[in-house]
């Protein structure tokens, strides 16, 4: 049960920060579910290197720090593509 929470909370993930970082065409379901759970990966090693908590279980703390994971993680890909 708990990975299908996990492709859940990925898909919710990935989907929000293709919005708001503008990929939401280019990105599909497969796509928004790898950049949510990656990004979730991302943001708990980001958080953990400023001493916080990463991800926590499924909370809203959890989806902040996966969002910003995201937006990180989108955030480079598009620098990458553009050089």
């Amino acid at each position: 049960m708990d990975i299908i929470l996990w492709i859940i909370f990925g898909a919710l993930i990935g989907w929000i920060a293709s919005l708001i970082m503008k990929t939401d065409p280019e990105q599909g379901t497969l796509l928004n579910i790898v950049v949510g759970v990656v990004g979730a990966v991302v943001g708990g090693w980001l958080m953990n290197l400023f001493g916080a908590a990463g991800v926590t279980g499924f909370n809203l703390y959890s989806f902040v720090v996966a969002l910003i994971g995201a937006i990180v993680l989108i955030a480079i890909v598009k620098m990458l593509r553009r050089a």
